[in-house]
């Protein structure tokens, strides 16, 4: 009788008791347990980003096609008239040609980064020229190279080309500028997503958003000079500048990570989903490191240089190939990013203690009553 009490009372009767109640909740209810409402809604978030992913990549490179690729022409006055109106006549549009007189012009243009490719033209000759700088993206040159040559076949001439300024050896595909600042951008996003998770997190206090803000400046730095050592001493895919690319890298990571910063702060985990969605989703594949804007779909286009991945991108590549040329305008879209996203995240922590300065003293009375 002992043991059929302690039966009755023990362990065993009591996982008798919670099967029976477990198959009474049934697999509906099993499944309500397991994924809870904000489980679900986060899983949604990751399927649109996801979704997003595809779209946005497949999209802008699913059929790269030239429009306006920018080129330089010299060409006497009697054949450059005629010239220039049948490339603009050209199908798609897919060349935007300016004239200058002289072949120092037009080289000058070329490494300033004013233009993708400079044909010369020699009427005396059957055999003309073109200038490009592979470094500043292959496949912008490539395409203009094929333009013109497929036209100048059909004129029964012929188009030697000649790359003033090819990749490094270790750059072969023109891509490292690329996924350097793809690392720093990641990274920048990710550490501000690691501060987020530290204890009291969720809704941080001004000191505390001030302290986040501050972390990301050595952080920045760290990277900048693990990546300038990595495409540099150790990958020698982008030699040189090395300082330049430290710099460079300290304000990119910077800037990707006081903006995940300041969207976390605002929306919290959605806010990270944002910092994918800009920095990765759109940021990366209209970046310019892959296709140039001219080879890119037209909304790919519009937004790649004023996000942080492609000026990132522009102002590497343009720092090591090319002098620093082309990289005021890139360097400024960095710099706003940065300061918006510290002014967001700062007036977001601000407003927020000041409505809970104001709510206080309601407590209090209500608590009083």
């Amino acid at each position: 009788m002992a043991d059929a009490k302690d039966d009755g009372y023990g362990a065993g009767s009591g996982s008798t008791v919670r099967a029976a109640g477990d198959g009474g909740r049934g697999f509906l209810g099993e499944v309500r347990d397991a994924v809870s409402t904000r489980a679900a809604l986060v899983m949604l978030g990751a399927l649109l980003l996801q979704l997003s992913f595809a779209l946005s990549y497949m999209g802008a490179f699913h059929a790269p096609k030239p429009h306006q690729v920018p080129i330089t022409l010299v060409a006497p006055p009697a054949v450059q008239q005629d010239l220039m109106a049948r490339l603009d006549a050209l199908p798609g549009d897919p060349l935007d040609v300016t004239p200058v007189a002289t072949r120092a012009e037009a080289r000058a243009r070329l490494l300033d980064r004013r233009t993708d490719a400079a044909l010369v033209v020699a009427p005396a000759s059957r055999t003309d020229i073109l200038l490009v700088a592979s470094a500043g993206g292959p496949t912008a040159a490539t395409a203009a190279a094929e333009i013109l040559q497929e036209v100048a076949r059909a004129e029964q001439r012929t188009i030697v080309v000649r790359d003033l300024r090819a990749p490094s050896a270790g750059d072969s595909r023109g891509l490292s500028s690329f996924y350097l600042v793809l690392s720093w951008t990641i990274g920048g996003y990710l550490a501000a997503s690691a501060l987020n998770m530290a204890a009291g997190s969720k809704k941080p206090t001004l000191r505390r958003t001030l302290v986040r803000l501050t972390a990301m400046l050595p952080y920045g730095f760290v990277s900048g000079i693990g990546g300038a050592i990595i495409v540099g001493p150790v990958l020698n895919c982008l030699p040189g500048a090395f300082w330049e690319l430290v710099g460079i890298g300290t304000l990119v990571v910077f800037a990707s990570g006081v903006v995940g910063v300041a969207l976390q702060s605002v929306a919290g985990t959605v806010g990270l989903g944002i910092t994918i969605l800009i920095f990765t989703i759109l940021g990366n594949p209209s970046s310019g490191g892959v296709y140039p804007p001219s080879l890119l779909p037209p909304f790919w286009a519009a937004i790649g240089q004023a996000l942080p991945p492609g000026a990132g991108t522009t102002v590497v590549r343009n720092t090591v190939y090319f002098d620093g040329n082309a990289t005021t305008g890139a360097l400024w879209i960095l710099g706003a990013w940065a300061f918006g996203g510290v002014v967001v995240a700062i007036l977001t922590a601000a407003l927020r203690r000041k409505r809970r300065r104001e709510v206080r003293p309601e407590e209090r009375a209500a608590a009083a009553h």
